[in-house]
């Protein structure tokens, strides 16, 4: 393999990692309604695209460059999951299902979280409910809190687009209308959160 075929090699790779991990930042960002940064990122990854695609097509007589998109195109997929959960964009709502409701809602409480408590029967009698709105990137937290008052607890966690769980001050209600071209519970929805 010639000097130029192995660079050409990595850079080919090193395009598809781009262009494959934007594309996965980007799918978040359009699932949770972030119109303007999906769009940015699909302008990057669209231009760094063409030319890996390019580059591979009009070197049909080096079958490694073909190699090079496929080994770039797996990289990319597995750095794109990486990096987006690391950044944690979003919010989720959790759903804590425990016998020590009050203790836990009292724990939670006093760690600075917004909780809901309802009441709950199953099979295995009454328990309590406590509805959870965090920041994704406070889950693990979460939990890691809740196992340690119940170990038992079982946790459910959903990712949500929107939520307006906020209590509103009379008078202070905001009016502005939403714009087409930022996400849904902009800034102004920030401090949300349940009671």
């Amino acid at each position: 393999m010639s000097t130029s075929v192995f660079v050409t090699f990595w850079l080919i790779v090193l395009a598809r990692i781009t262009d494959v991990s934007l594309d996965t930042i980007r799918t978040v960002s359009v699932i949770q309604g972030r119109r303007v940064f999906a769009a940015v990122l699909g302008f990057f990854e669209a231009v760094v695209y063409i030319c890996a695609v390019a580059k591979v097509l009009l070197n049909m007589n080096q079958p490694v460059y073909a190699v090079a998109y496929g080994l770039g195109f797996a990289a990319g997929t597995y750095l794109g999951m990486v990096i987006e959960q690391r950044l944690a964009f979003g919010k989720q709502l959790v759903f804590l299902l425990t016998p020590k409701g009050a203790e836990l809602g009292q724990v939670l409480r006093a760690g600075d979280f917004k909780v809901a408590e309802l009441k709950a029967h199953t099979r295995e009698g009454d328990l309590k409910l406590l509805c959870v709105e965090i920041l994704r990137r406070e889950a693990q937290k979460l939990i890691r809190i809740a196992s340690a008052v119940d170990e038992r607890c079982v946790f459910i966690v959903n990712d949500i687009r929107r939520a307006d769980f906020a209590k509103r001050a009379a008078g202070k209600v905001d009016k502005r209308k939403r714009s087409w071209l930022f996400a849904l519970g902009g800034a102004h929805r920030s401090k949300g959160g349940l009671a």
